[in-house]
Parts: C-alpha cells; sequence; structure tokens
C-alpha cells in the first residue's frame, strides 16, 4: 500500500512545477483597503455657478413647451411646408393638417404633389405645441 501525500508536500510540489515553467511562485498579499468614496456635494457653496442647460438651437425648444414665431409658407411644396414646421419646433408640433383648397374634397396622399395657398396660422402668429396648423393645398401644376 502506498501512503497518501500529505498537504503540504503538494503544495511544494505545485511550487516546484511552477517554477520550471517560468511563472513565478505566488506569494500572499494583503487585500488592500477599498478606495475612498468620492465626496458629495449635497448643496452648492454659496457664490458657486450652477450648472445651465446647453442651449437649444435658434427658435427650436424642448418638446412639450415652448412657443415659435409661424412662417410664411403660402407657395412651398406641402411636404416641403410640413418639414418646416417639424423642423422650426424640434417635432414640438409633429403633425399638421391639409385639405384640398379647391373645395374638391380631394385627400393629399402624396403631399409632394401637392402646394400650400394658404395656412390656418398667418406669418408671424405665435405658435405652441397645442397650435392646430392647416394648410390649403391644391396639385402642383393647379393655380391656387
Amino acid at each position: 500500500m502506498r501512503p497518501a501525500a500529505t498537504v503540504p508536500s503538494l503544495v511544494a510540489l505545485a511550487a516546484a512545477l511552477l517554477a520550471g515553467c517560468g511563472s513565478p511562485t505566488p506569494t500572499p498579499t494583503a487585500p488592500s483597503a477599498p478606495a475612498p468614496a468620492p465626496a458629495v456635494a449635497t448643496t452648492p457653496s454659496a457664490g458657486a455657478a450652477l450648472p445651465t442647460a446647453t442651449p437649444a438651437a435658434a427658435d427650436t425648444v424642448p418638446v412639450g413647451g415652448g412657443s415659435w414665431t409661424m412662417p410664411d409658407l403660402v407657395g412651398t411644396g406641402l411636404q416641403d411646408a410640413q418639414d418646416a414646421i417639424q423642423g422650426l419646433t424640434d417635432f414640438g408640433i409633429a403633425v399638421t393638417t391639409s385639405h384640398d383648397a379647391t373645395g374638391q374634397h380631394r385627400q393629399q396622399v402624396a403631399d409632394r404633389n401637392w402646394k400650400v395657398c394658404d395656412q390656418s396660422v398667418p406669418p408671424g402668429a405665435t405658435i405652441t405645441p397645442d397650435t392646430a396648423i392647416d394648410f390649403g393645398a391644391v396639385k402642383l401644376d393647379e393655380t391656387c
């Protein structure tokens, strides 16, 4: 019967094998102390500047608030007029409506085939996210 190997002899064997492979023998190290938590100010000190929001592009405000000046869109393409309102308001006003200015009640399915003849909100008026904007439009080859 073969004698059982002892734990200290196995550790010595493992250390010898590791040393022979070029790996350093691990040495126990003391655990490092945890890094201190960063200081957090709970109230601004007197005279400290408060952070400010980055200004939005000219004539735009965050969605859900603010006001803008209605541009004159008569004579532009219907799709361009809709895009202009969305761009001006940064989608604060995302939807506008339109109707057939001839009174024929045709649907403006392909907005790029229509041009604006009138607008429900006059140029220069103040518009907000609650403003309903409607464009009267005719086909591109028609007159207003």
